[in-house]
């Protein structure tokens, strides 16, 4: 059974940066990513890594950076240049087939920026 454990969120200024981590264990995922939920908003996609393809929501491309550690089994969110808008609570997600949704997902880690 897999498991998702998030880390890193934080109270930021805004311009700082954060770099969250998702430790996953259990088994092995192909394919994992980054959403993200603000207060009254539903949850929205932030980013996702296959292999070495790497996806972005438009909202943090140039800003945020997906990766993975796989002798770790952990994948990292670089966030840079943060802004207000980014203040939410990140999960991440896997799922060990490519074509498959996200079916594992951490608890959240929350990420507050202020202006």
């Amino acid at each position: 059974q897999g498991r998702l454990v998030e880390s890193g969120g934080g109270l930021v200024q805004a311009g700082g940066s954060l770099r969250l981590s998702c430790a996953a264990s259990g088994r092995t995922f192909i394919k994992q990513g980054w959403f993200r939920q603000a207060p009254g908003k539903e949850r929205e996609f932030v980013a996702r890594i296959i292999g070495d393809s790497k996806y972005y929501a438009d909202s943090v491309k140039g800003r945020f950076t997906i990766s993975r550690d796989n002798a770790k089994n952990t994948m990292y969110l670089q966030m840079n240049s943060l802004k207000p808008e980014d203040t939410a609570i990140y999960f991440c997600a896997a799922s060990a087939f490519t074509a498959s949704q996200f079916a594992y997902w951490g608890q959240g880690t929350q990420v507050t920026v202020s202006s």
